[in-house]
């Protein structure tokens, strides 16, 4: 099972407070025209705000499982039908989606890192240059590699945080353990979701992921090769310098 078919039921909950990108991609749409595309949509949890305030958005996920959370969605509030459309596919062969046709592309919240090859990561961003408008502009929110590779290592398992798993009732705890290969560019975490039920036993579930760091310069070369032109590169999503520190590395890049 995939990571995201196992944490698909948790991932809203978990992920509540995660709402300080939507400001930034709402201020994007209402500079650019055109619909929008969202990489690796998951839930909705960009896709739906940006619906509400009226934008025509297509997302594409991989996850079965994430995308039927999305459907429900639509199913609760059947307005935004006009206004979102959902697509199953890996991002890197995917051939349902329009040509030269998205005015804004974005990959949010660390979407790229989970293509770790050179080869996956050229053929994912080709596809993005090829359904995104000559001129229009593509998003990468990525962690800053350099503030990441600075940090001390630990084999400690990290609590995160503790949340409630809404169809259930139940209180979930989740906690990660990590390690990170410098050489690779690659961390290896496993994220450990204890679910507590209403006799008090728990159920634990084991989910582990791999996901690759980005270092500017790389990111630079792999665009250029896949027919963009970087514009832009900040620190935060309140377009605050990048530089030694930022914990963020957001780039945007024109289609050319």
């Amino acid at each position: 099972m995939t990571f995201y078919a196992q944490i698909a039921r948790y991932y809203d909950a978990e992920n509540t407070d995660k709402t300080d990108d939507i400001p930034f991609y709402l201020d994007l749409a209402e500079q650019h025209t055109g619909p929008i595309l969202d990489i690796a949509c998951g839930t909705g949890r960009e896709v739906f705000p940006l619906a509400r305030a009226g934008h025509t958005v297509h997302g594409i996920d991989i996850e079965p499982r994430m995308l039927a959370r999305a459907e429900a969605v639509l199913k609760r509030e059947p307005k935004l039908k006009r206004k979102v459309a959902l697509h199953e596919g890996d991002v890197r062969t995917y051939d349902g989606l329009p040509e030269d046709f998205y005015g804004l592309t974005i990959v949010p919240y660390n979407g790229m890192m989970h293509f770790h090859t050179q080869d996956d990561q050229l053929a994912v961003l080709r596809n993005l240059r090829k359904w995104t408008k000559t001129g229009g502009l593509l998003v990468l929110d990525l962690p800053n590699a350099g503030d990441v590779y600075a940090t001390e290592d630990t084999d400690a398992i990290i609590y995160e945080r503790t949340f409630l798993e809404p169809e259930s009732g139940n209180r979930v705890m989740q906690q990660s353990i990590s390690l990170l290969d410098r050489t690779a560019q690659l961390l290896q975490v496993t994220w450990i979701y204890d679910e507590i039920g209403e006799d008090g036993t728990v159920k634990r579930t084991f989910a582990p992921l791999k996901l690759y760091y980005y270092f500017y310069n790389e990111m630079r070369l792999l665009l250029s090769a896949s027919g963009f032109a970087v514009e832009a590169v900040y620190g935060d999503l309140e377009y605050g310098e990048y530089g030694d520190g930022c914990t963020r590395m957001v780039i945007f890049a024109r289609a050319v």
